[in-house]
């Protein structure tokens, strides 16, 4: 709940300022100007004290996160290595790299797996109910890839993916399709769908008459891979988080 006992919480504005949303008296402005939510309530008094520990915190509908403890990341997956944080028999996988780059045991949850052949983005984050959400069917986060296939697309492949192919596991579509780049006997084409079925998108696109030859994940949900490069990681933003939040409901 909002605290108004001036003995007890945090000034409003001060955990905006820490969170690192803004300076103080620019949070202030945002307070006044009605931009500012605390547990569905709107805010504009100054006075307001709140538990930043327990207070659900937004800005312009996108929310705050107050906890310092928890990680966000956004990793390129390499072709060739495994989505696990461990591998049984000594393969390269993502948490030899995470060991490396990351200080500290965060007990990171990754989202979003790819297979060892594909490259582009996942996720990592400790932080359970997000990482929950995020894989969770039921909240359709859309995944965006590139992928190079065999030969020339024909003019009807998008509306063929979006109304759904029979697949040994059942049936799949796509939400939306285009062509990016043709060169002879090569296609690029960039695909974004909310299924997260192993393989769905070599699958679909094999399944239609063009096998895969290369495939890279761009964008889970709000957050884009960017510039970044194979093997990097990278924190994401305070406005990605926040969008991730509000993209599962929370």
């Amino acid at each position: 709940m909002v605290e108004l006992d001036p003995s007890r919480g945090t000034r409003l504005q001060k955990v905006l300022s820490q969170a690192g949303i803004a300076s103080r008296r620019a949070a202030e402005k945002m307070i006044i100007d009605g931009r500012v939510e605390v547990d569905g309530q709107l805010v504009t008094q100054l006075g307001t004290r709140v538990d930043p520990d327990a207070a659900v915190i937004r800005v312009d509908g996108a929310r705050v996160v107050v906890d310092d403890s928890l990680v966000y990341l956004a990793l390129n997956k390499p072709r060739g290595m495994h989505s696990t944080m461990s591998d049984d028999r000594g393969r390269q996988c993502i948490g030899d790299m995470i060991e490396r780059k990351v200080r500290g045991n965060k007990k990171l949850f990754h989202v979003g797996r790819l297979d060892a052949d594909t490259e582009g983005l996942i996720l990592l984050t400790n932080d359970g109910e997000l990482a929950h959400r995020l894989m969770h069917p039921s909240y359709e986060v859309a995944k965006t890839y590139l992928a190079t296939v065999a030969g020339t697309v024909p003019r009807g492949l998008g509306k063929n993916l979006k109304t759904g192919i029979e697949l040994e596991d059942g049936p799949a579509s796509i939400d939306s399709f285009a062509v990016v780049d043709a060169i002879p006997g090569k296609t690029l084409v960039r695909v974004t769908l909310h299924e997260g079925r192993n393989r769905i998108v070599r699958r679909l696109l094999a399944a239609a008459g063009f096998p895969v030859e290369a495939l890279v994940r761009t964008e889970i949900g709000p957050v884009s891979l960017g510039k970044q490069r194979p093997g990097s990681v990278r924190a994401l933003s305070r406005d990605e988080v926040g969008q991730l939040y509000k993209a599962v409901g929370l």
